[in-house]
């Protein structure tokens, strides 16, 4: 294995990206690579480790020495020994294939957040020995490695992995009934969880809770709207443009590095600017007053909202977006003041004001990227309206074809003066030239307002990008952890399944934080696909007196795997101890 770099220019510098690659070679005698893992951008000293560890691990590898087994016919010479067990290899059988790895994993970053303890604690054993923490730890795993329904972990997905094994238990971690059961117990412990999960961040990563970032989104339901008024599935504003479902909100707090800190499930019609001042008294009352910055998109804080974060003591800073209306009606001060360079192609303006102060930034190629999506959106809507004005139409069939261009081109259409004749199927159109040019002045710019003191533009722009962090952790729980569909009708049901998705967030978020340090390209989903491709598999070896030999035993990894469990510090257990039927003659245990 070695290192490979792939260079990349863009906008003038050059970016480096590494990957590990292994020489195969093949059938007809040739060499071919094949790319091992991806770590992205690394700096020279994470480089130098990497090669460090690749050379250890090549020159450092052991092989393991062949074992010699007899088969039934080649023991003559100690067919009196009571100790020697014969086999029959010729019946060598292997069954019951499990992924094991990538369950290993999880339960050992279970540990490592000690949420072993947290539960035992609090979910003690039912009356018939139902372990309910187990069946916890289940739902999280298969939520964070393969997410889907609860009755496809109980049908199917339980059976094909090896968590049973890892825990020294049997199937009845995964009855149907008990899987449901287990959301019941969850939520009241939500507030202790907070608190648990806080301090062991702390102890691992020396993790700061002093930069908070804050937003909403949302979660949709496929079903028919529940009849309770007090239900918290509501028609609502729809992030994920699914306006005709009911949803409910999900308001989250999460560090710059993704740690999460608190959530809350609202009723899906809450407006995102009525739930800051609330947040603002939880954090307060559960982690005392601190000095704390809050990041925040607009839309979210209100005026008398942020005037009383500037009035209270100790003060409560914040940094948010500002709507681009506010842009207009400051631009003519905006105008006299100095340029200052954050970082290459960044530029701000400062722009002191009632105790505030207004941070105008200009970024080149946000500038490029929203231009390029104005000018296709522009161009696909002007060549319909050409298309549209050459066709013969009723003005009812014009009305409708015109809506849908303006649904798929809403920014394009608001550049565009469109007038329907009003009793004839035909209509007029040119471009609003005043209108284009407010957009491109708008284009790639952000208004920001702060009561930070901090007036370095640099450090100020890298406050505001790390908000990408929150919208991560919601594209994580959509994505990789597939928050939805979800198929309880239960109310209390629905905020479990969101608490078993949150915890499972925390364990996610707990590797990448691992593997971060290690490079930037590796990510948690690349890390857990490598880990389950390790399977653990029974091999049966019937004996010659009637008995059964089976051995337990799991697949070697991979050479990448073993370098990444070098890279993690992780050491994988040893393997299970072999089991033999009952006897039918009255010997031995041992090959």
């Amino acid at each position: 294995m070695f290192l490979r770099c792939s260079s990349r220019k863009k906008d003038g510098k050059e970016h480096r990206y590494w990957s590990i690659v292994e020489n195969k070679r093949v059938g007809d005698g040739r060499v071919v690579q094949r790319h091992v893992l991806y770590l992205g951008e690394i700096n020279s000293s994470q480089e130098l480790a990497w090669r460090k560890s690749i050379e250890v691990f090549e020159d450092g590898q052991v092989r393991p020495s062949t074992m010699a087994l007899f088969a039934e016919d080649r023991c003559e010479a100690v067919i009196g020994d009571e100790s020697i067990v014969r086999v029959r290899l010729s019946e060598l059988r292997l069954c019951r294939p499990r992924q094991w790895g990538a369950c290993w994993l999880v339960v050992e970053l279970w540990r490592e957040l000690e949420l072993d303890r947290f539960w035992g604690e609090r979910l003690s054993a039912s009356r018939k020995g139902t372990r309910w923490d187990q069946v916890l730890l289940v739902l999280v795993a298969y939520r964070l490695i393969a997410p889907g329904s609860e009755w496809r972990l109980h049908r199917q997905w339980f059976g094909s992995c090896a968590l049973g094994d890892l825990l020294g238990a049997d199937f009845a971690l995964a009855e149907s009934h008990k899987l449901y059961a287990c959301h019941d117990l969850l939520l009241e412990h939500k507030q202790a969880l907070f608190d648990h999960l806080v301090g062991r961040w702390r102890d691992l990563f020396n993790a700061s809770f002093e930069v908070l970032l804050y937003d909403l989104t949302s979660t949709y339901f496929e079903a028919d709207p529940p009849w309770s008024e007090t239900d918290k599935r509501r028609f609502g504003y729809s992030r994920d443009k699914r306006s005709d479902c009911v949803q409910v909100v999900i308001a989250l707090i999460v560090t710059p590095q993704g740690f999460p800190l608190a959530y809350e499930v609202l009723a899906g019609n809450t407006s995102d600017k009525t739930t800051l001042r609330e947040f603002l008294n939880k954090i307060e009352t559960q982690y005392g007053k601190a000095e704390r910055i809050w990041l925040m998109d607009r839309g979210i804080p209100t005026e008398a909202v942020l005037e009383e974060m500037r009035n209270s003591d100790p003060p409560i800073k914040y940094l948010v977006g500002t709507p681009k209306g506010r842009l207009n009606r400051l631009e003519k001060q905006l105008l006299d003041q100095p340029w200052h360079s954050a970082r290459p192609g960044v530029q701000v303006k400062l722009l002191p004001q009632a105790g505030e102060l207004y941070v105008l930034a200009q970024s080149a190629d946000r500038v490029a990227k929203e231009r390029s999506m104005r000018r296709r959106q522009l161009k696909w809507l002007w060549a319909r309206l050409k298309q549209l004005s050459a066709m013969t139409l009723t003005r009812e069939e014009l009305l409708m074809k015109l809506g849908a261009a303006r649904q798929k081109a809403p920014s394009a259409w608001r550049l565009v003066e469109i007038e329907v004749a009003e009793h004839q199927a035909s209509f007029t159109y040119r471009l609003h030239k005043e209108k284009l040019r407010s957009a491109r002045r708008c284009e790639g710019r952000y208004l920001l307002r702060t009561n930070l003191t901090e007036t370095d533009p640099a450090k100020l722009w890298g406050f505001y990008l790390q908000l990408v962090a929150v919208e991560e952790a919601f594209k994580n729980l959509k994505g990789d952890l597939a928050i939805r569909p979800i198929f309880h009708q239960n109310e209390q049901r629905i905020e479990a399944h969101i608490f078993v998705s949150f915890l499972a967030y925390c364990l996610h978020v707990t590797l990448g934080q691992r593997l971060r340090t290690l490079a930037a390209g590796l990510t948690t989903r690349s890390a857990l696909e490598k880990f389950a491709a390790v399977q653990m598999i029974d091999v049966h070896l019937p004996t010659t007196d009637g008995r059964e030999l089976v051995l337990t035993r799991t697949t070697q990894p991979e050479p990448e795997l073993k370098l990444l469990l070098d890279k993690l510090k992780l050491e994988l257990p040893a393997q299970p101890p072999p089991k033999i039927s009952a006897a039918q003659a009255t010997s031995a245990t041992a090959l």
